[in-house]
């Protein structure tokens, strides 16, 4: 029994880990893998344990970014630990909207959109969105370029070890320490639009990101930082109801769940976020968006036949 669930935590983990950071929407991955892999706990764990696993991903952001976002570090420089303590200040900026709209809204918004065709339509839409506006980035790479092997570019032009052009010199904000507070504010907007199932909260950073100036680059890295009080906040908040509901009391099947999915969750996400940076220095967001389009067709169509079937 403890091994068969454990299994199921397995997999929702790998799930987890590979979904939060790409932008191509967890929850509409979790509804395909709560279709066929249901684990055998209360509604109130099942509700803990999805957003607890989060915690497990989110560390891995923290591990792997600890020494950038570190302010105490004895290696930094002062100006580098004013450095941090900025990049902490635009990340709390960034947080405001989504922290605001979430507690006010969230409950009547998974209420009333939490349903397998409105996370289709978002999965469809914002992969649209992913390819429409990679497209208006490869034209404008394309003007760039010519315009700096026509000299009219001047000054310094960011290429990559190869000596080939840096997509990410496109864009004003090239790192995630260029990104100033209206930027920060800007792409927490961009962030509130995830409270709608489907979106992906990646996603919609990172596209809010760059349709405010900055590179691919500093776009996912600044989603990811966002994540850190937004995950932690909303993973507290969940302890503290199911606590206040089921006591501190769980079963060994319930711990070897958490465990399972929350270490899973860590590993995998690791992998993802690796893959991720070194991915976008060299292509773009485009495949994501088809990747959201098929997966929103393959949502849809399940589920319609489903209810035909019904």
């Amino acid at each position: 029994m403890i091994a068969l669930e454990a299994l199921k935590a397995l997999l929702i983990g790998v799930v987890e880990g590979l979904t939060e950071w790409l932008p191509v929407s967890s929850t509409g991955h979790m509804i395909l893998v709560d279709e066929f892999v249901k684990l055998d706990v209360t509604p109130e764990f099942l509700a803990l344990f999805l957003v607890v696993i989060q915690i497990g991903a989110i560390m891995a952001v923290i591990i792997l970014y600890f020494s950038k976002l570190n302010p105490f570090a004895r290696t930094k420089t002062p100006d580098e630990r004013r450095s941090t303590w900025r990049l902490w200040g635009m990340v709390v900026i960034g947080c405001v909207p989504a922290a605001v709209v979430g507690i006010l809204l969230d409950d009547w918004v998974n209420a009333h959109f939490y349903h397998a065709y409105v996370v289709a339509a978002m999965l469809i839409a914002y992969g649209v969105v992913f390819i429409a506006l990679e497209r208006r980035n490869a034209r404008r790479f394309a003007a760039y370029a010519r315009g700096v092997e026509s000299g009219v570019v001047k000054g310094d032009v960011p290429r990559l070890a190869d000596g080939s052009l840096d997509p990410d010199g496109l864009f004003a904000v090239r790192t995630v320490d260029d990104i100033d507070w209206r930027t920060a504010l800007k792409i927490g907007c961009f962030q509130v639009l995830a409270i709608i199932p489907g979106t992906s909260r990646s996603g919609a950073t990172i596209i809010g990101g760059m349709l405010t100036g900055c590179s691919r680059t500093a776009a996912a890295e600044f989603t990811f930082f966002l994540a850190i009080p937004i995950m932690f906040g909303w993973g507290l908040v969940k302890i503290v109801k199911y606590i206040a509901h089921a006591g501190l009391a769980m079963d060994s099947t319930e711990i070897a769940v958490l465990v399972v999915g929350i270490v899973t969750a860590f590993l995998v996400s690791v992998v993802s976020i690796k893959f991720l940076m070194g991915y976008i220095k060299r292509n773009d967001f485009a495949p994501f968006g088809v990747y959201r389009i098929v997966v929103g067709v393959i949502v849809l169509g399940y589920f319609l036949a489903k209810g035909l079937a019904a």
